[in-house]
């Protein structure tokens, strides 16, 4: 079901800009709406992780290092069926981590020096693991689409003074504000739809990766409690990848809103406490402290 929905969220954003490019400019506006979106995902598709990871300044870990992390994602990969993502840290007290990468074979995990510092090993598992269902889903390169989507969307909205009451039966000024402001919101609610939709999927595939659910529900427990109180720096220079890490790391409202770029973290540790009761898993979790 998670991906119909996703499809029918990417659907509706191809949609929404190609009805953009066509209010704007006819057949033509969108065609040339087409090109570009073609454009900017290429782009995308081949540079954003080395991009999203020099604008966190994350450093790559080597195969050998001693804090054991590299073995334990090699470990969780094999577990995956996945090969073997490429690791690095992050240099932020705050708890937290994401996953990029075009594909399996192009993917890379990013742990932050907090999250190294947090949590229990059982929990950190559960967290690369997590990590790895998304690029297992790929749902790195679908983020990435969509993200380029709502950037390409609200670009053209800009566009929508200068040409969108000009073309003959065009919009006039006001609808041309009109679409400045209500494009790119609703842009924005799809794309946030589209990642509280995989961050579930994510969490249910993490969990039989590590092999238990409550290992993952711990851990999002501590992450939100460290990134409601610790900045990370780097997240609120580029709030546009505040998506991809595991939990939102900007001090985002704690419902599950329209708004929302990821499901409230209660929500989601019910539902991994669910999947343990139902796989008989007892409803304790180790939190013995720092893993390492």
């Amino acid at each position: 079901m998670g991906y119909v929905k996703t499809a029918m969220l990417m659907a509706a954003m191809t949609a929404l800009f190609l009805g953009l490019g066509y209010l704007l400019a006819g057949t033509g506006g969108m065609l040339i709406a087409l090109v570009v979106a073609a454009g900017m995902n290429a782009f995308s598709w081949w540079n954003s992780d080395r991009m999203i990871l020099r604008m966190h300044n994350a450093q790559p870990v080597g195969p050998n290092d001693r804090s054991g992390l590299p073995q334990m994602v090699r470990d969780l990969a094999k577990n995956a069926g996945l090969p073997m993502p490429a690791v690095y840290i992050i240099d932020t007290p705050q708890p937290n981590a994401f996953a990029t990468g075009r594909d399996p074979h192009n993917a890379a995990v990013a742990v932050t020096s907090g999250l190294m510092q947090t949590l229990s090993r059982e929990e950190l598992a559960g967290v690369v693991a997590h990590e790895l269902a998304h690029i297992r889903n790929r749902d790195t390169a679908i983020m990435t689409v969509t993200a380029t989507f709502a950037g390409a969307i609200s670009m053209l909205a800009n566009f929508a003074l200068f040409f969108g009451g000009r073309r003959e039966g065009g919009l006039g000024i006001v609808g041309a504000i009109l679409m400045m402001i209500l494009a790119p919101l609703a842009a924005a609610l799809v794309q946030m739809a589209i990642s509280r939709t995989r961050e579930y999927a994510a969490d249910k595939a993490g969990a039989e990766i590590c092999g238990n659910p409550l290992w993952l529900a711990s851990a999002l427990q501590r992450i939100q409690a460290g990134a409601a109180r610790i900045d990370n720096d780097s997240a609120e220079r580029n709030p546009a990848t505040a998506h991809m890490f595991i939990v939102n790391p900007l001090h985002a409202h704690r419902h599950d809103n329209l708004f929302a770029t990821h499901p409230a973290t209660e929500n989601r540790v019910a539902a991994l406490r669910e999947m343990a009761g139902q796989a008989g898993y007892p409803q304790t979790a180790s939190k013995t402290g720092p893993w390492g």
